[in-house]
């Protein structure tokens, strides 16, 4: 199948590794082109010669908690490759914990990266993009049922799905298109930690492993196909929804 990718451009969030690396992968193998952000300058700029150079990728040293920040990353996608296609915001997952144990400052850093950092990113670049131009924005299963020890992230997912769709609203007339991309456990440096947190890591995994249908952690690849499906035209007619990427581990029909 072809996708429609080619000389595409895409700005890519937290995509020095994990699942923004594995998605710009499979945009760039399909002929796009991409600008990845993320914290650590090294990282992004590692990650961008990893993809290709300056020719097929570039990268940002950004903060999505900076106001700045969407703004910097569509001026660079259309000063470097003359152009903008869409974005796929993904932002580190937020601190362990349950919510009842989870202090203030923890909540309020959270909503400003996790939450706002989203919404801001998927708001200027949605107002930046053509007709055809899609975002997809990476969540998580906690969006349609809480993960125990992940208070914030259960807090906050299911309001991001609540802005995708509303965004999805506004945009759409304009033939812009929103996705939320719901990973489930998938073999990210998150979830390691999050297993090595447990004290027992193996068992914590193979404890996970039995939980999914397909016995079976996701690779990263795996989310990053679906991911670049979604971004492309040949998606032309998905907007407003999430996609689970799960292994079949979410119950809900």
């Amino acid at each position: 199948m072809d996708l429609g990718l080619t000389d595409r451009v895409y700005v890519l969030t937290g995509a020095s590794r994990g699942l923004g690396y594995a998605t710009a992968q499979c945009l760039v193998a399909d002929g796009a082109r991409v600008v990845l952000s993320a914290r650590d300058p090294d990282a992004v700029a590692a990650a961008a010669e990893q993809l290709g150079g300056p020719g097929k990728a570039v990268g940002v040293a950004a903060d999505l908690s900076d106001p700045q920040t969407p703004e910097r990353l569509v001026a660079a996608a259309r000063t470097h490759f003359g152009r903008l296609d869409g974005a796929l915001v993904s932002v580190g997952g937020p601190p362990a914990g349950n919510a009842a144990s989870i202090t203030d400052e923890q909540w309020r850093h959270s909503f400003e990266t996790v939450f706002l950092g989203t919404v801001r990113t998927a708001r200027t670049v949605a107002g930046a993009l053509p007709e055809g131009g899609a975002i997809g924005l990476v969540l998580s299963t906690s969006a349609r049922g809480p993960v125990p020890g992940l208070g914030i992230s259960n807090g906050l997912r299911p309001g991001l799905v609540g802005v995708a769709k509303d965004i999805a609203d506004d945009y759409g007339p304009r033939g812009v298109r929103v996705v939320g991309l719901l990973p489930g456990r998938i073999m990210t440096d998150r979830n390691r930690e999050l297993f090595a947190a447990t004290g027992d890591p193996e068992r914590a995994r193979a404890e996970a492993e039995a939980s999914i249908p397909l016995r079976r952690l996701g690779d990263p690849a795996e989310f990053g196909r679906v991911a670049a499906f979604v971004l492309s035209p040949a998606a032309s007619y998905l907007t407003g929804l999430t996609v689970p990427v799960d292994g079949g581990a979410l119950r809900g029909l």
